[in-house]
Protein backbone atom coordinates (compact mmCIF):
# COMPACT_ATOMS: atom_id res chain seq x y z
CA UNK A 1 0.00 0.00 0.00
CA UNK A 2 2.69 2.18 0.77
CA UNK A 3 3.81 1.89 -2.73
CA UNK A 4 0.72 2.44 -4.42
CA UNK A 5 0.37 5.91 -2.20
CA UNK A 6 3.92 6.71 -3.02
CA UNK A 7 3.17 6.64 -6.93
CA UNK A 8 -0.20 8.73 -6.26
CA UNK A 9 2.25 11.64 -4.76
CA UNK A 10 4.37 11.08 -7.47
CA UNK A 11 2.12 11.64 -10.44
CA UNK A 12 0.06 14.42 -8.78
CA UNK A 13 3.39 16.07 -8.25
CA UNK A 14 4.25 15.96 -11.85
CA UNK A 15 1.26 16.89 -12.96
CA UNK A 16 1.21 19.97 -10.71
CA UNK A 17 4.72 20.93 -12.06
CA UNK A 18 3.67 20.42 -15.57
CA UNK A 19 0.25 22.94 -14.87
CA UNK A 20 2.91 25.69 -13.51
CA UNK A 21 4.62 25.51 -16.17
CA UNK A 22 2.06 25.45 -19.11
CA UNK A 23 0.92 28.48 -17.31
CA UNK A 24 4.08 30.36 -16.98
CA UNK A 25 4.55 29.58 -20.69
CA UNK A 26 1.23 31.40 -21.29
CA UNK A 27 1.84 34.33 -19.62
CA UNK A 28 5.47 34.74 -20.74
CA UNK A 29 5.32 38.51 -22.29
CA UNK A 30 8.55 37.23 -24.86
CA UNK A 31 10.25 34.44 -27.04
CA UNK A 32 13.37 34.86 -24.83
CA UNK A 33 11.74 34.76 -21.84
CA UNK A 34 9.52 31.86 -23.20
CA UNK A 35 13.32 29.58 -24.17
CA UNK A 36 14.70 30.50 -20.86
CA UNK A 37 11.72 28.70 -18.76
CA UNK A 38 11.85 26.17 -20.85
CA UNK A 39 15.17 25.95 -20.48
CA UNK A 40 14.90 25.84 -16.82
CA UNK A 41 12.17 23.10 -16.58
CA UNK A 42 13.90 20.93 -18.39
CA UNK A 43 16.86 20.86 -16.01
CA UNK A 44 14.58 18.49 -13.72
Amino acid sequence: MNNLLQKYRERRTVVRRTRAIERALSRCPSRAMRDELLSIANRD
